[in-house]
């Protein structure tokens, strides 16, 4: 693409992929408006607009707005979607993960790809450092309530959030630590946790600095 893309245009860009990966559709004009500190709605449907001219998105049939494919280096840096930071949750002995976002956190859409949800929650402990998650590091998690035989899931038994190796063996749970501490042990369950998302990535905590 040889379209060039200036700092607003990029700012619209970015809002529109974080409104359709966070809310499953395409902001309105009135919706960019104020998320660019306009007055006028004018001003956001013509940055609309040059995003469409430039081939950065297109208006579906129905009015909606969808991201188009193939930018090259002047939009390389619109391919991230802010992911919100929410709390901590251990790799240890399981904890509290307080649902207050601490902070949003820019991470690759091939990373956090459409049309998935997605959040970080921050490790503590060593319980999965074989899986290479290691303290203070941020675990990005797709929401989702199931999980597959041998995935990394953030479980939530009671209030207390886990990251752990998910297996099923007949009419059990097992979540498995994967460390090479032994004082961590295997958590067995029937049916009192919940799936709140599986394991996608690890981000180092240096992301953050």
């Amino acid at each position: 693409m040889e379209q060039q893309i200036n700092k607003r245009e990029l700012e619209a860009l970015r809002i529109i992929r974080n409104h359709i990966l966070h809310v499953g559709r395409s902001p309105s004009v009135r919706q960019v408006m104020n998320e660019m500190g306009y007055r006028s709605p004018r001003s956001a449907s013509i940055l609309i607009d040059r995003l469409i001219e430039k081939s950065f998105i297109k208006r579906r049939p129905d009015g909606g707005l969808q991201l188009l494919a193939g930018t090259d280096s002047d939009a390389t840096h619109a391919q991230t979607v802010n992911i919100p930071l929410v709390g901590m949750v251990t790799c240890g002995e399981p904890i509290m993960a307080e649902e207050n976002v601490e902070a949003m956190i820019p991470v690759s859409t091939c990373l956090a790809r459409q049309p998935h949800r997605y959040f970080l929650l921050r490790a503590k402990g060593d319980s999965m450092n074989e899986c290479d998650i290691f303290d203070q590091d941020l675990v990005l998690i797709r929401q989702q309530t199931t999980a597959e035989d041998g995935d990394l899931v953030v479980a939530l038994i009671d209030t207390e959030a886990t990251v752990k190796e998910f297996r099923k063996s007949r009419n059990m749970i097992v979540l498995k630590p994967r460390s090479t501490n032994p004082i961590h042990q295997p958590i067995v369950l029937t049916d009192d946790f919940q799936i709140q998302g599986k394991v996608v990535a690890t981000l180092p905590q240096e992301v953050l600095n």
